[in-house]
């Protein structure tokens, strides 16, 4: 039997249907094609501030940056950043112990030992102390060890003071990372018989040990450079951390009180100092990109 033909008005509602889904795909298309040029655009416009300020300050810090800068101790107006080097790079390490001795077992609690209403009043601590100013954090420090413990300004008031600071991020990225190991994974582990144990050691741990890391390096990153909770804690000293309770420098109080000088040469050091940061902090961001990357090849494969 043939089909009876479509009334008008039916044939002019499906034109008008067909024509609509073809103007929606020609302005999503146009969109698609101006965010392709958009985006790149406002890359560069957020890239630009950053590599202004890379070039200033290696504009003011190259030119007469040497060897003997690094292993140089302050002296007087002039000399080297021995001392604020060495402080930085003890106070950085004590607190990067610090942060992953609570960060890392606190975000591995989270996600596989604590229940649904504990494990997120933790995660709301954390955000709140990843939201609080770094000077609230060196306020803190400076009242709790330098006053209350009489540490005085020494290397270890400054390492837990930062250390305080960094934890947050270490948690976060710790508490993610085993949180987002597949469901399917842990089913596998736990019926083909794994305890709890050697599941977090042999199958949960190896997945998550990238995203980890990239936390860890992150909090060493951001701390390195922190000046609020270092001004505080430490001291402008001349001669490097003998002990947890001697006297430490750090690069970032060097800068804070060499910039304001009304010394060349102590603005210039400053400059150093601060480049000297710069190559810290890229150097650590590629070996946290390294580092994963390879962690990531030998997973290749393995748990999919």
């Amino acid at each position: 039997m043939a089909t009876p033909p479509l009334p008008a008005t039916s044939r002019i509602e499906s034109d008008d249907i067909r024509f609509d889904r073809v103007g929606h795909a020609r302005r999503r298309l146009a969109l698609d094609r101006a965010a392709s040029w958009l985006l790149p655009l406002l890359f560069l416009v957020a890239i630009f501030p950053i590599l202004d300020l890379v070039y200033w300050v290696s504009e003011h810090a190259v030119p007469g940056f040497t060897w003997q800068v690094i292993v140089t101790n302050p002296s007087g107006n002039a000399g080297g950043l021995y001392a604020p080097l060495m402080g930085s790079l003890s106070i950085l390490g004590l607190a990067t112990g610090f942060a992953i001795a609570f960060g890392f077992f606190g975000g591995l609690a989270t996600a596989e030992f604590l229940g649904p209403r504990s494990a997120e009043m933790v995660r709301i601590t954390a955000n709140v102390m990843v939201g609080t100013p770094a000077i609230i954090v060196g306020l803190f420090g400076y009242f709790a060890f330098v006053i209350y413990f009489g540490w005085h300004l020494t290397l270890a008031a400054a390492s837990l003071t930062l250390g305080i600071f960094m934890t947050p991020y270490v948690f976060r990225s710790t508490d993610l990372a085993y949180a987002t190991v597949p469901s399917h994974i842990r089913e596998a582990a736990y019926g083909s018989g794994a305890g709890a144990g050697q599941y977090l050691i042999r199958v949960a741990t190896p997945i998550a040990f990238p995203q980890v890391l990239t936390g860890v390096f992150l909090a060493m990153a951001i701390g390195v450079g922190e000046t609020a909770p270092l001004v505080l804690t430490t001291l402008q000293s001349n001669l490097p951390p003998t002990g947890l309770f001697s006297p430490s420098n750090a690069l970032p109080f060097y800068i804070w009180s060499g910039y304001t000088s009304i010394f060349p040469t102590e603005i210039r050091l400053a400059f150093q100092a601060a480049f000297l940061l710069l190559i810290i902090v890229v150097g650590l961001n590629i070996l946290v990109r390294v580092i994963a990357a390879r962690a990531r090849k030998r997973l290749e494969g393995l748990f999919q």
